[in-house]
């Protein structure tokens, strides 16, 4: 391994002026910093990260804590593009990204905590996790600069999806195209689903429709199975929907299926519209219509905002950035009368 010392031996000066020409100290001349800069880049030297964090009290590494219930993981096309933005504009920052374990069955297994402190993250972004799980809070409370991605904690930075809107903007839209008997297939329990679920009762509300308790069911995100029951529940009422919104896109085609299998059409016998606006939604017959999210907005936000926190904590301020979706508008939302 090529050290300071080697350098400073094959340009002729002393182990200070070469860390100073690579670490940029403007008391060096411009050409002995860039003479010694190129040799240390053909002699192949790279800084010691144990011994640049011992120096800079920071190892440039963010945790990123990404636990999702279905076990999907990184094949979750939403957070898998986010998780892509994360990581692409935290290494523009000179910043790694390492995923913190929770592996629960693993014996003698660190907290959350415990691995932070162990790793020596200088941040952590949550990017999905259940955010009520003790280890998860006691995580928050810690002194470690914290992001969270569409959830909110008390005096910790947040970057949300605009969920009211998003919803509002689906109702609407459905609304414009003449519906009026709309159902919705909401996620399980959590502050995104409470969101979307009051986003949806307010824009109807606001509307003049009137809402059966019968057309609001739950089913969880991503669960084709799960939205395959529910659409048929709602098939099966006396005065079914014309429209009906899913979770999200990949449930939305379980609801799909449950529809043609009684051999009905989308949309011509039942609307849908889906939620996130993943790219398969656009390459399928009928395209689905959806509220596409900025996944490359939000994930470039939260590390930008980790980072600040890294590197300028007394002037950060704790605040909630909240990025707006668009309508993606496919052909499976039909226009009636």
């Amino acid at each position: 391994m090529v050290s300071l010392k080697d350098i400073s031996e094959v340009c002729g000066v002393s182990v200070a002026t070469v860390s100073k020409a690579l670490n940029g100290h403007n008391d060096i001349g411009a050409q002995t910093k860039e003479r010694i800069r190129q040799t240390a880049k053909e002699m192949g030297y790279f800084p010691n990260s144990a011994a640049k964090a011992l120096k800079t009290n920071r190892t440039y590494n963010i945790g990123v804590l990404f636990e999702i219930g279905d076990h999907s993981g990184l094949t979750h096309d939403y957070f898998a593009c986010v998780l892509d933005s994360l990581k692409s504009a935290a290494e523009e920052e000179g910043y790694d990204i390492t995923f913190i374990n929770g592996c629960r069955a693993r014996p003698n297994r660190m907290s959350y905590l415990e691995h932070c402190r162990y790793r020596g993250f200088d941040g952590v972004v949550m990017v999905c996790v259940n955010f009520y799980d003790p280890e998860v809070l006691e995580l928050v409370r810690s002194d470690i600069p914290i992001v969270t991605i569409d959830h909110l904690f008390n005096n910790v930075c947040a970057v949300m999806s605009d969920n009211v809107k998003g919803i509002h903007d689906l109702v609407q839209y459905v609304y414009n195209k003449g519906h009026r008997k709309i159902a919705y297939i909401h996620g399980m329990d959590s502050s995104v689903t409470q969101k979307r679920l009051a986003s949806f009762y307010k824009t109807t509300a606001d509307l003049g429709i009137d809402i059966p308790d019968e057309y609001v069911r739950g089913a969880a995100y991503r669960d084709t199975q799960g939205a395959y029951v529910e659409t048929n529940k709602l098939l099966d009422l006396k005065n079914p929907p014309t429209c009906i919104l899913y979770p999200d896109d990949f449930a939305c085609y379980g609801g799909m299926n449950a529809i043609n299998m009684r051999g009905m059409c989308v949309p011509d016998d039942v609307s849908v519209v889906g939620y996130d606006g993943i790219r398969i939604t656009r390459h399928l017959e009928p395209k689905l219509t959806t509220l596409k999210q900025d996944t490359k907005q939000l994930g470039m936000y939260a590390a930008k905002k980790v980072i600040s926190l890294i590197e300028n904590p007394k002037v950060t301020l704790i605040d909630q950035t909240v990025v707006p979706g668009q309508i993606f508008e496919g052909n499976s939302v039909a226009e009636i009368g």
